[in-house]
């Protein structure tokens, strides 16, 4: 890792755009009411701008794009207490399963963020982006020392890829608008309280602005 920079300009030479889990599945939802938050918040449309923004400045860009086995042999079964919506299991506890899979329309990048030729996918099994993937090779051999991150979920695959980042010593730019969650307050209480101690929080606006 190079010196720490303290520059806080985005620029081409030093970051990149890190996109998590931007699928259709969760980009556009079935579930009417996800569905209408998403709209609401324009979570979509930032993602969006903050993606051609980086285009425009010349930006290294990565998906890291969910890539469960059809047949569930990549994942291990751990009891938790609820599902993923944070509803209590009726009786016993259960393994929670993933919601998309290879193959499936669902797990393909949403339609409006289609990767170009140019732009790296990354393949994971777990939350974070960085666990067994090929995110951090690509980083340093570019001479990244900082990602702009975004993405769904805040309170599941964005939080742990931002752990991993900042312990492998990334900085870190979190785009607040262009991040969601559906359960209840977690979203801000990240924003608000966790990720401002391990990077800089900032509107997609703010952020194409510090890669120009």
């Amino acid at each position: 890792m190079k010196a720490w920079n303290p520059d806080p300009k985005l620029a081409k030479d030093r970051a990149a755009l890190v996109l998590f889990d931007v699928l259709e599945e969760y980009v556009h939802p079935k579930d009417p009411e996800k569905a209408a938050a998403m709209k609401e918040q324009k979570v979509a449309e930032h993602m969006t701008q903050l993606l051609n923004g980086a285009r425009d400045a010349g930006l290294y860009i990565f998906f890291a794009a969910a890539n469960h086995s059809p047949d569930g042999t990549d994942v291990v079964s751990r009891l938790t207490d609820t599902d993923m919506e944070l509803r209590p299991w009726a009786g016993e506890a259960k393994p929670i399963k993933p919601g998309v899979h290879r193959g499936e329309a669902g797990a393909q990048v949403a339609r409006e963020l289609t990767p170009r030729e140019t732009e790296i996918v990354v393949h994971k099994h777990r939350w974070s982006a960085f666990f067994q993937t090929s995110l951090e090779l690509n980083l340093r051999t570019r001479g990244i020392d900082t990602i702009v991150l975004a993405g769904l979920s805040t309170d599941v695959g964005i939080v742990s890829t931002a752990f991993s980042a900042r312990d492998a010593d990334f900085g870190i730019v979190f785009v607040r608008d262009a991040c969601y969650a559906h359960r209840g307050p977690n979203h801000d209480f990240l924003m608000d309280r966790i990720f401002p101690r391990m990077g800089r929080v900032m509107t997609t606006a703010q952020a194409v602005a510090l890669m120009k």
